[in-house]
């Protein structure tokens, strides 16, 4: 032990250099055992370990055990150890002597989102990864808001862009996997551009985000996922909410042990705030606190969970509150669990944050408030700016927090008031104004990290080197990471099918494995071994070995169904979609009027109709929600094809819809209103917009064609609209060339029926040949 501790000590001493060149098993180890130590020594023992893991920090609470931190800096150089080139809106993670962030990037075509990490002593960047921006609305000006995380025990960082795409990068930037949650579940991205940040709880990925997906997935709802933290499998999905007010929200789930429990707490967009077990997903508890969706992250201590708020109250109409909930309850606990409410906040953005008996609270006008924890009652207020967005972060007695114009705080809180140790404003690069700064800061490493429009920024003492000894309180050390092999002591409660959810193709094998489950969510053994699971299947149709391995019928096409694991009385199931190769053709004929096609991700507001021309799938107005949406058929890493289809767009007065076809990421849209014919690669945006005048006629039917390659290095896409029964014409009537490539996606339907389209003969086949 001794010994591990004197090569730890000499690590620390050379700086982060000398702890990457050391396996991290053997690290994590090290660590284990100083943990066992530290913590049976007592309380003010030193410990060399300060990571900022996720957005609010080791524990998730936004409090940093860090001392000895600057109290000033100054954006011309005072305290000022380095600043990184980064346009950024969200909150910096430290993991293992890096600093990561997200951001955007570039101009014109070429903009996107970035995800890159930088040597948190120097800043000198290490590795930059690139996301493409497609299938939502989302501007370019709020790109990157949502946070990443990262796992202390791999290394691995995680990033959620805003166009849905789920990445884990290795600690050298090469990516480990990644999922297309658009395409594959159906993620919603609201035009605000909030984005949901992810979480590591032990061996999982937690990420939660409203979808509307396929099958019992297909209503719009706040749904939490649990993918494998290593591999991207998806363990399993809750729906533990009501019907959302918004989608374009951004929460972030917290895990806490409460009452014995192990609970996964999260305000959603349906106004509650609900808890789940953490490995399971399992409800435990459920509280109605607003008519909106949530924006806010909860903040727990001991078993109180506190939330705020900016939306209208179930009671009073008005705007804003703050609740204490007793988080050890069961079920409903709307009225019986609150411990007290303070009606005087309107916070619809910043975390709370709670500290010694105090909670911090940071309100839409930006002006930070004090609250007695055991109460509810406002100690002070202070005021800070104009725009609220960050939340507050608490270390080595100081609070440090920013302001949306430009403003970083450094205040020195009591009970009785608040002192302000410095206050600095950043400006635009060019000077006419204020730079956005939109998230929290992270501290680790005795320096403190935040990212703005103008960089990132590293403030610190320059005089000592990161990773100087400081002493940090034992019982607030990083526990060790939970082994995924840990098991469970108790009976099997639960029964897991893993993967949850599959989309194979036929002939393609897929092994399933049957997971079970003790009260506390752990591993237990399967009593009687795997042989006494019993698998079946349910609405497809292929075979199952007694491995468990499925293989789809490659004669049946399109299928959805489940496969089903009994154990006892226990019964679990994992969906399952399975997908022919190219070339595909629906007419819809053979499908039941008022159905939706089958594993059509979004497909719900997609319905099969009666007409006089034959059945056809229908689009009409909805009377909640967005009429505008898409509907995502097959695998998204389908590419290099050809997508065709029939489109009737009616009128109703002057109103006529949007209609049209994606290919890979790239929709093709006959626009109603304007009669112009538009290729574009990104909603609002337009990053990548072609377009003609286009006059076509209601009740009418085209015929159109969108065919997207990839050359090389650059995108090709076309696009042609001709009436249907006419020959087709033999140029392409738009054009494309895209500098940044959307190189993959999910054929689909694209719609905006403020009245009624009309969609037939559907086909997709690949482009093995120039036309």
């Amino acid at each position: 032990m001794l010994e591990s501790l004197d090569v730890l000590r000499r690590m620390h001493m050379r700086g982060f250099g000398g702890f990457h060149r050391v396996r991290r098993s053997r690290a994590v180890k090290w660590l284990a055992c100083v943990l066992a130590v530290l913590g049976g020594a007592g309380g003010g023992a030193a410990l060399l370990w300060a990571d900022w893991p996720s957005w609010r920090g080791p524990h998730q609470d936004g409090v940093a055990t860090d001392v000895g931190l600057v109290a000033k800096w100054s954006p011309a150089g005072e305290n000022l150890v380095w600043r990184a080139d980064l346009v950024g809106r969200s909150t910096p993670i430290v993991i293992d002597g890096r600093v990561c962030a997200n951001g955007r990037v570039g101009t014109g075509p070429t903009r996107q989102e970035s995800v890159a990490c930088f040597d948190a002593a120097t800043g000198r960047k290490l590795w930059e990864h690139h996301l493409d921006v497609y299938l939502t609305a989302i501007p370019f000006s709020r790109v990157g808001w949502g946070n990443l995380t990262a796992d202390r025990e791999t290394g691995n960082v995680y990033a959620l862009g805003v166009g849905g795409l789920l990445y884990c990068f290795g600690p050298d930037g090469k990516v480990v996997w990644s999922r297309a949650l658009t395409e594959e579940f159906g993620l919603i991205s609201g035009v605000g551009g909030r984005t949901h940040s992810p979480l590591v709880d032990e061996d999982r990925l937690i990420l939660s985000f409203v979808n509307a997906g396929w099958g019992e997935q297909g209503a719009p709802r706040h749904r939490t996922f649990a993918f494998d933290k290593r591999t991207g499998e998806l363990r399993w999905v809750s729906t533990p909410g009501e019907a959302p007010q918004d989608t374009n929200i951004q929460t972030s789930p917290v895990v806490a042990e409460i009452g014995g429990r192990r609970l996964l707490i999260e305000g959603e967009a349906d106004g509650w705030v609900h808890a789940l077990l953490a490995r399971t997903g399992e409800k435990v508890w459920s509280f109605h606190l607003s008519k909106g969706a949530f924006n806010n992250t909860v903040a727990v201590h001991d078993k109180v969970v506190y939330a705020s708020h900016g939306e209208e109250n179930l009671d009073t109409g008005l705007l804003g509150r703050v609740v204490a909930i007793d988080g050890s309850g069961t079920g409903d606990v709307t009225r019986t669990h609150e411990l007290w409410r303070n009606d005087e906040l309107i916070s619809a953005f910043p975390s709370p944050l709670y500290h010694d008996g105090v909670l911090y609270v940071v309100d839409d006008s930006a002006a930070l408030a004090a609250l007695d924890a055991a109460s509810g009652k406002i100690l002070w207020r202070h005021k800070l700016g104009t725009i609220g967005k960050a939340s507050p972060v608490w270390a080595d007695g100081k609070l440090y927090v920013a302001e949306v114009n430009g403003r970083f705080d450094i205040l020195k809180p009591s009970r009785s008031g608040v002192e302000v140790l410095d206050e600095e404003r950043l400006r635009a690069a060019d000077g006419s104004r204020f730079a956005e700064i939109y998230g929290a800061p992270a501290v680790a490493y005795g320096r403190i990290y935040f990212a703005a429009e103008t960089g990132l920024y590293c403030l610190g003492d320059k005089s000592r080197p990161p990773r100087a000894e400081q002493p940090v309180r034992a019982e607030r050390a990083p526990a060790a990471p939970a082994e995924a092999s840990s098991r469970g002591g108790g009976a099997v409660h639960l029964l897991q099918v893993v993967p949850a959810e599959v989309l194979v193709r036929p002939g393609e094998p897929v092994r399933f494995r049957a997971v079970a489950l003790d009260g506390a969510g752990l591993p237990v053994a399967v009593p009687g071994g795997a042989a006494a699971v019993a698998w079946s299947l349910a609405g497809v149709a292929g075979t199952l070995d007694k491995d468990a391995t499925f293989v789809p019928d490659p004669g049946k096409g399109f299928q959805t169904g489940e496969i089903v694991a009994r154990l006892g009385e226990l019964t679990a199931k994992a969906r399952l979609r399975a997908v022919p190769p190219l070339p595909w053709t629906m007419d819809f004929e053979a499908l039941p009027a008022g159905s939706s096609p089958a594993g059509w991700i979004g497909g719900g507001r997609f319905v099969v109709r009666e007409t006089r021309w034959s059945k056809v799938l229908s689009k009409a107005p909805v009377q909640r929600g967005l009429n505008r949406s898409n509907a995502y058929i097959g695998p998204a890493a389908q590419r290099e094809y050809t997508v065709q289809a029939d489109l009737l767009g009616t009128q109703s007065g002057f109103v006529r819809p949007d209609m049209g076809l994606v290919a890979s990421g790239y929709i093709l849209d006959m626009m109603g209103a304007n009669q112009r014919l538009q290729l574009r690669a990104w909603d609002t945006e337009l990053r990548l917009v072609q377009e003609v005048d286009f006059k076509w006629d209601p009740d009418v039917w085209y015929t159109m064609k969108l065919r997207a390659d990839t050359q090389g290095a650059e995108g090709l896409i076309r696009g042609k609209v001709w009436r249907r029964g006419e020959p087709e014409p033999a140029a392409w009537t738009v054009t494309a060339h895209d500098p940044r490539p959307v190189r993959s996606g999910s054929p689909g339907l694209y719609g905006y029926s403020a009245v009624e389209i009309l969609f037939d003969n559907f086909s997709v086949t690949p482009n093995r040949s120039e036309r």
